[in-house]
């Protein structure tokens, strides 16, 4: 890449209630982040609503909608209006009974770059996505945008070293999560605490790992259940990360945040000249990361 720096900013939001409202506070956070100078803004992951996958229901489908749709459209037209590159997070409906965790970049024009849909699905108590969503068809490939080549994943990818590596692999520039994580309320303030550094240890290893920047955008507040569980407390933290996993820009636990910060682009190739991991990868003896587990 020949540009030397990259204005990025992320939304830490909260779920306002309904649609037109998460739309409305996004595009005030859009229109801030314009007037600080950012060049690219990545949005929390299912940023339109509240994170519906505490529970199984067949309503909840109404939710979803097509790429492109109501919600995307929008948001292109904010994204020329603001001549921003935007990463979103629909859920998206594919057709009857065919719906995916969708990542949507919106280049600066207000044209769809392109779409990446979430690969790793979880089903763990309070996020029952497999419920709803259809694991990804198209790959860990790079969108080409004009601030660069983005490697974007989706939440539950972000503990997966092989997707970044993929996305490395193919040339990506940075890497970019929009994500909606968080804890029980009833465990342990030290459990919380190791959950949490755990989430941040794992995204800065992949910065580490591929000499690349991370950025991390998780959604604030607490969340209640719809069938009397615990609900979910998101736990923020957004965070940009460079590629020796410095921090370069960090929000707390509990604030609505624009998280602004410059990337010094050039870093890549000077980290990646003093630490070769990919020129050092045994390629010739992994093959048996391809099996489920070695017995």
């Amino acid at each position: 890449m020949s540009r030397k720096s990259l204005s990025v900013a992320l939304l830490q939001e909260h779920d306002r209630g309904s649609v037109a409202a998460n739309l409305d506070a996004i595009e005030v956070g859009l229109r801030e982040a314009a007037a600080n100078g950012a060049e690219l803004v990545l949005l929390q992951e299912l940023h339109n609503g509240a994170y519906f996958c505490q529970h199984e229901s067949v309503d909840e489908f109404d939710r979803a909608e097509s790429i492109p749709g109501p919600s995307s459209e929008h948001l292109g037209r904010l994204a020329k209006a603001l001549k921003l590159v935007v990463v979103a997070s629909l859920f998206e409906r594919r057709a009857a009974g065919l719906y995916h965790n969708t990542a949507v970049v919106f280049e600066r024009d207000g044209t769809i770059a392109g779409k990446y849909r979430k690969m790793h699905i979880p089903d763990d108590p309070g996020f029952l996505e497999k419920f709803y969503f259809t694991p990804g068809d198209l790959g860990f490939e790079p969108i080409q945008t004009s601030v660069g080549k983005l490697g974007v994943l989706v939440c539950w990818d972000q503990w997966y070293p092989e997707a970044a590596r993929l996305m490395a692999l193919a040339g990506a520039e940075l890497l970019l999560y929009p994500t909606a994580i968080g804890w029980d309320p009833n465990d342990t303030q030290d459990e919380k605490d190791r959950q949490r550094m755990a989430w941040v240890l794992s995204q800065r290893g992949h910065a580490v790992a591929n000499g690349l920047p991370v950025l991390s955008c998780n959604r604030i507040g607490f969340e209640p259940s719809p069938t009397g569980g615990p609900g979910i407390q998101f736990w923020g933290t957004s965070f940009v990360a460079g590629p020796q996993g410095e921090f370069l820009a960090e929000a707390d636990t509990e604030s609505q945040t624009l998280l602004c910060v410059e990337i010094d682009m050039a870093r890549s190739e000077n980290v990646r000249r003093i630490w070769p991991f990919l020129r050092d990868r045994r390629i010739d003896a992994y093959t048996d990361l391809l099996k489920r587990y070695r017995d």
